[in-house]
This record gives C-alpha cells, sequence and structure tokens, in this order.
C-alpha cells in the first residue's frame, strides 16, 4: 500500500531522471568474430554448453514479492556476443517491480498469466501505461524508465522479458536514488518536496 501512497512522487522523480538518463551515453552489446564464444582455456564444447536449466521448476514456486529470475551472460556465458538475454518475472497480488531501466537493452515484455499495469516515461516526461491481459506484449524501449505493478490484490500474474542485450544493466531508481546515502535534506531539495515526504518514500522502498 505504500507504493500507492508515493506513486504521484514517484512519478515525477522518474520523469527528472529520464531527462537526465537520455543525455547519457547507452552502450551496445560488442560484435563477437565467431558463431559464439567459448570457456576460457577450453577448445570444444557440446549442447550442455547452450543450455540453461535453473528456470525449471520455478513456476511452480510461490513468491512473496516481486521475483525477477535472470538468464543473462553472468548466469550462462554462451550469451555473451550474442545480444540478448530473458527474465521471468513472479507478481505475487499487490506487488510491483519498482521503477528502473537498462542501460543497454530494449525490453519485449509477454505477460503469461494475470493481469498487469506497465508503464514507461520517455525523454519528454510523457508517461505511457497500458493495462495488459494474459497474452499482451509490451515494448519497453531502451534506457527509459520502466515499471510494472499487479493491481489485482487477488491473483498472481506472470511474465517473461526478451532484452536485446546479453547484460542489460539494471539500475532501480528507488533504491538508487533514495538509499544511495544522499541526504534527506539534499533529497527534499532537489524534488521541492519535505523531509517527513522523502522519509516515506524511503520507507517504501525498504520495506518488502
Amino acid at each position: 500500500m505504500a507504493w500507492i501512497s508515493t506513486k504521484s512522487s514517484l512519478l515525477l522523480i522518474i520523469s527528472i531522471f529520464t531527462i537526465v538518463i537520455s543525455r547519457t551515453t547507452i552502450a551496445s552489446d560488442p560484435d563477437i568474430l565467431s558463431d559464439f564464444t567459448s570457456p576460457e582455456n577450453q577448445t570444444s564444447v557440446d549442447a550442455n554448453y547452450f543450455t540453461y536449466t535453473a528456470m525449471r521448476g520455478i513456476f511452480q514456486k510461490s513468491v512473496d514479492k516481486c521475483t525477477t529470475t535472470k538468464a543473462t551472460k553472468a548466469e550462462f556465458p554462451v550469451l555473451n556476443g550474442q545480444g540478448v538475454s530473458l527474465a521471468v518475472l513472479q507478481f505475487p497480488p499487490g506487488s510491483v517491480n519498482p521503477p528502473h531501466y537498462h542501460s543497454r537493452a530494449t525490453g519485449l515484455f509477454l505477460l503469461l498469466e494475470g493481469v498487469l499495469e506497465v508503464g514507461f516515461v520517455d525523454t519528454k516526461g510523457v508517461l505511457y501505461t497500458q493495462r495488459l491481459k494474459t497474452g499482451d506484449i509490451f515494448l519497453f524501449p531502451k534506457g527509459l524508465q520502466h515499471y510494472q505493478y499487479n493491481f489485482d490484490y487477488k491473483r498472481k500474474a506472470v511474465g517473461v522479458a526478451a532484452l536485446s542485450s546479453a547484460s542489460p544493466g539494471t539500475v532501480t531508481l528507488p533504491s538508487s536514488i533514495f538509499n544511495s546515502g544522499i541526504s534527506e535534506l539534499v533529497l527534499a531539495k532537489s524534488f521541492k518536496t519535505d523531509v517527513k515526504t522523502i522519509k516515506k518514500i524511503k520507507e517504501a522502498t525498504t520495506t518488502p
């Protein structure tokens, strides 16, 4: 419920930081000169090297907060140089994946189960939102702040995000700003609010 009470403040913050982010360099994956990369000091591989099994059974697991299970080059090294990765997102009733961005990747999101509110803010500060139903696909442009929110307080939601980088570079806005050590007074002045409001937002971003 803390998310709902601070939603307006977070949207203002997203708009400000989207403009800042848009002025920074957004990197892409480097090209490789072979079909795929091999493990260091290893001359041959078999089909096991191209298989990732860590997501087996995750759809049967119960989660108590928004949970992301990734397959990036950090977890699945064969993705290095391939320009692609994957994430499975599980949303308990009423949960949120807070505003964040991927500096190196566009995201193509497919909702497999349930309903979600999704949205992103462009470099002009315009917010685009949509309520998705099972089977819907939504695009999150590279480098733009976005979120997903399960507005159904009775049912879970599950989605899969295909990302156009083996290392998308995820930066979560609330935690990277409000839990960074920047003084509450500086944050209050920066966002034209008071310290009391900043304390409420910090509490909301740290509460599981």
